[in-house]
């Protein structure tokens, strides 16, 4: 079944791309990025670069953003119970029971990955997005430490001088109401753009409801014609219940179950087990263009976060405060045949953690049985060249000088004084290229080392114990890639091929008791084939029945294996990476139709995937279906009103969105929701 619905995709798609006229007289819009310090254009990129635009975002459902983060080849994002967010790119999520580790992400041009290794991307509100970019591979020659990738995020701000005023309210099946008030303004010299949003849910499964307040303001000041002035402040309140994982016998019987008590274990919904966290975070940056030549970008940055997390064993309490300085100086010059542009920046960040856990008491903390400080720093260096040569061949040289180091103070059970650990100096390089063969046709190639520090909820994880012994991970990424798009850019390819050999592999195990705890267990040969192919099958007009029609599609194939790899006394080598779907196909189409009328259609068929490393269990392949159908067109009193409804997992299939890997009691399973839908309504003041 999945290798025909498959095949009628590509078919499908192939035979819609020939029979696209060539007509140059009306080109489209070229598609720009700015992943390494400027802009330029997608085709050119030496990296394999993916971008997720304002106008994307708004096609999918506004309560999360998995379904719109799946799209992008290689890309893989899960929500075990709403707001529960776990990320990779091109990886695994061994490291990750949930959060998002070894990927660095930046919003607007401030680390949203703190000095230990964690990323509250769930404290974002979607609406607050307006662009998302991501940079596949590692990229730890400018952005820091990371094995997997960068996520480049931008706010939605106002781009030109006027006054906007939108409201948002959508609801839908399981208790989903989501709200979102956001007013812009723009001045000749000043703009401000204020979200609150507010998103709550029942969930699907017993015990899994969420709730999230956001807040944010961003403000740009242009003080004079050569600098201006960027500030970036939010507030999130999130709290969710995480419902646990099933055993295939329970998954089976009632997929909408939370965990149920098991000896002298007792259920999650006993135990009252979730997530509160409160995240405050503020960033000013200053951007003066001293002359044509030269330019200075420095950032200031702090958060702090409260994290409370009532599990089944224990009454964790986190309270993280971070503080980080982002610089860098460039210079730029360009005769008529050669352009080049030089950047020598640091980034500096410090996060400091006072972490307690107590007995949890049916969702209350009670006897203390450790307590902790633990700092973690983070210092690199960097440069980075760009040089453009007969607007034909693009080379980028890039470098990085990393330091990373923590320190920690037991408190109690017993005191032990402040320890230090310094890991080693790392040298982290990129070498990168890319070539025009025709105006529509790029070739590209790069070579690059990946590093991931053990993050600070490894090295101290659930089982209480300081793991002085846990090692970076590392290894060397190799890619190569084309990029083609016709004359009037209605057909864009991209396809990218790699092989990254990780060392050091950081994983994730558990104890009898469910605690967790981090190891080495050896390393990782992956392999990987990512393809995205876009064309406007009939361009935006004014005369047809069909005013606009475009499908997207994105393939994934991964052929990811375990080298050297032992567990306990096992070898693994040459098992499937765990959690890792060897086929993925995600297809959307977009229709236009008179009056402002749209339809829109996605399908997701992810493949089979290992739930253990030694590949003794697998959750089943499954197709998604979801459709979003509105009207933009719609005026109550002079005022424009964008209607709206859809539907998710139309199919009703029975798949877990989000799997517990290498689980104990082999409690795998987090039931994603059944068939549900969704409606609600845009106001543009």
């Amino acid at each position: 079944m999945k290798q025909i619905i498959t095949l009628i995709l590509l078919t499908l798609t192939i035979n819609s791309f020939s029979q696209i006229k060539q007509d140059t007289a009306k080109k489209l819009e070229e598609v720009v990025i700015r992943p390494y310090f400027s802009t330029q254009p997608l085709l050119r990129a030496t990296g394999a670069v993916a971008l997720l635009n304002k106008a994307a975002l708004d096609q999918q459902p506004n309560s999360s953003l998995v379904s719109a983060m799946n799209t992008i080849a290689g890309v893989r994002m899960e929500e075990r119970s709403p707001g529960s967010y776990r990320l990779s790119i091109r990886g695994s999520l061994l490291r990750s029971p949930f959060g998002v580790r070894n990927v660095k992400i930046y919003f607007d041009e401030f680390p949203l990955t703190d000095a230990g290794g964690n990323t509250y991307l769930n404290a974002l509100d979607l609406s607050a997005i307006g662009n998302i970019q991501l940079l596949k591979g590692p990229q730890s020659s400018i952005y820091g430490a990371n094995s997997g990738g960068v996520v480049l995020i931008a706010p939605n701000t106002i781009e030109t001088d006027s006054t906007k005023i939108t409201f948002n309210l959508t609801g839908g099946s399981f208790g989903l109401f989501h709200e979102n008030l956001n007013l812009s303004k723009r001045w000749k010299n000043y703009s401000f753009s204020f979200n609150q949003s507010y998103q709550r849910s029942d969930g699907y499964r017993d015990h899994s409801g969420m709730d999230r307040k956001y807040f944010q303001l961003h403000q740009k000041w242009a003080y004079s014609a050569k600098a201006n002035l960027t500030a970036l402040l939010f507030y999130s309140d999130l709290q969710y219940e995480t419902p646990g994982g099933l055993t295939a016998a329970e998954y089976e019987l009632n997929p909408r179950l939370s965990r149920p008590a098991a000896g002298a274990i007792r259920s999650a919904a006993e135990q009252q087990a979730g997530i509160y966290s409160k995240t405050s975070y503020a960033g000013i940056t200053n951007s003066w263009q001293i002359n044509k030549q030269f330019k200075h970008v420095v950032s200031v940055f702090t958060s702090y976060t409260d994290f409370k997390n009532p599990f089944l064993t224990n009454y964790e309490h986190r309270k993280e405060s971070t503080f980080g300085i982002r610089t860098y100086v460039e210079y730029f010059k360009k005769t008529e045949d050669i352009s080049w542009r030089f950047n020598l920046g640091l980034e500096a960040s410090k996060t400091h953690s006072n972490i307690d856990n107590s007995d949890n008491n049916y969702g209350t903390p009670a006897n203390l049985q450790a307590s902790d400080k633990l700092n973690a720093a983070t210092n690199f260096s960097y440069a980075h060249l760009n040089v453009d040569i007969f607007r034909k061949l693009f080379v980028e040289l890039s470098a990085s000088a990393n330091l990373y180091h923590f320190s920690y103070k037991r408190l109690a059970p017993v005191l032990i004084p402040e320890k230090n650990k310094n890991f080693e100096l790392q040298f982290m390089p990129r070498a990168a290229l890319s070539y025009l063969l025709t105006k529509n046709l790029s070739l590209r190639g790069s070579v690059s080392r990946g590093y991931s520090p053990p993050t600070l909820a490894e090295i101290r994880a659930s089982d209480n114990v300081i793991n002085i012994n846990l090692q970076p991970e590392s290894g060397w990424n190799y890619e190569t890639g084309i990029r083609y798009q016709t004359a009037n850019k209605r057909i864009t390819l991209d396809l990218n091929g790699f092989y990254y050999h990780l060392k050091n592999a950081i994983v994730r195990r558990l104890n009898e008791n469910a605690t967790e705890y981090f190891i080495n267990a050896g390393g990782t040969k992956q392999l990987g084939l990512e393809t995205s192919i876009s064309a406007i099958l009939i361009k935006p007009n004014t005369t047809t029945i069909i005013r606009a029609l475009s499908i997207n599609t994105a393939y994934t194939l991964s052929h990811f294996k375990f080298d050297h790899y032992l567990d306990r006394t096992i070898d693994l080598s040459g098992k499937d990476l765990t959690g890792v779907p060897k086929n993925v196909i995600v297809t959307s189409i977009d229709l236009q139709l008179p009056k402002r009328f749209y339809i829109f259609l996605q399908y997701n068929y992810t493949a089979k995937l290992p739930l253990t490393d030694a590949n003794t269990a697998y959750a089943s392949a499954y197709h998604l279906v979801q459709s979003k159908i509105g009207w933009k067109e719609l005026r109550i009193a002079n005022t424009q009103v964008e209607i709206f409804a859809g539907a998710d997992n139309l199919l009703n299939q029975k798949y877990s969105l989000g799997n517990d890997l290498n689980a104990a009691g082999g409690r795998y399973f987090n039931a994603a929701a059944t068939r549900s839908f969704y409606g609600g309504l845009n106001v543009h003041f």
